[in-house]
């Protein structure tokens, strides 16, 4: 009887040791401060360029920029591992002039449905777009702008003329412009979730800025007039990378840099 319950208890000991990430409902680091150990640049050249500049500042954060800096070459930086239903949270804080965001369902080409990280006039942080380049649809209720070119911190918001005839529905749930500048800290770290959901190619998208819930948008119901599911179909999966992009083009301000920092995932 000693000896089984002696086995019985290593057994038990082996898998408290075992690998936390076989578990769905355990969250992991993607970065660990270090290098970018499970990340890749995008395998194939992309509408943004071949994939940007990305590093490790010598304080442990991951940044990211055009490659080389004023190029206007951009694109994403990927993880290795692909996502399909997962929650992901992330501390993010771009400099002032930055086009960026974070894509779910990625492709190699670094196509895929993007969580705007846009942090510049007219820009958007928070809400969803359908980013390929065959085919390509925001769903952006509005932005902001700075009403002192030199002072960051100086935000109003602004609707999108592009959303003025929107149907209801468009999004299930969306904060409104007052809600989202409150949280909002322009130079400061920001706290991001998302959380995807759906099996198939259509997702539910949540997005909480600093605790404030900014979006639910179900891919499989909106409204906006412009979205077309059958040429959506043809150009989303149903898992990819989750990749962090810089935005290629001339926008992009020289050495101008996003910054994150705590990424963690767990699969649903």
């Amino acid at each position: 009887m000693h000896i089984r319950i002696t086995a019985l208890l290593s057994f038990l000991a082996l898998l408290a040791g075992c690998d936390q990430r076989k578990s769905s409902s355990d969250w992991f680091s993607l970065f660990n401060g270090k290098s970018l150990t499970g990340w890749h640049l995008q395998k194939e050249k992309g509408q943004h360029g071949t994939g940007g500049h990305w590093g490790v500042t010598p304080d442990g954060l991951l940044f990211g920029e055009q490659g080389p800096a004023g190029s206007g070459n951009g694109g994403l930086l990927l993880t290795d591992e692909t996502f399909g239903e997962f929650e992901f949270e992330v501390s993010l804080r771009p400099d002032w002039g930055p086009c960026s965001g974070i894509f779910l369902r990625s492709n190699e080409r670094g196509e895929g449905w993007q969580v705007y990280v846009d942090h510049h006039d007219h820009g958007n942080v928070g809400h969803v777009r359908l980013e390929t380049k065959p085919y390509s649809v925001p769903f952006r209720p509005y932005g902001f702008t700075r009403t002192d070119p030199n002072d960051p911190t100086s935000l109003k918001m602004d609707p999108d003329s592009r959303a003025a005839n929107w149907p209801a529905g468009v999004y299930e749930k969306n904060c409104t412009a007052e809600e989202w500048l409150a949280a909002w800290k322009p130079q400061d770290w920001n706290r991001m979730k998302i959380r995807c959901t759906g099996k198939g190619k259509f997702p539910v998208i949540e997005v909480w800025i600093n605790d404030l819930k900014v979006c639910r948008f179900n891919a499989a119901t909106t409204t906006q007039p412009k979205f077309d599911k059958d040429k959506a179909a043809k150009v989303v999966s149903p898992a990819g990378s989750i990749g962090l992009q810089v935005h290629g083009g001339k926008s992009w301000p020289n050495g101008a840099r996003v910054f994150w920092k705590d990424l963690r995932v767990r699969k649903l």
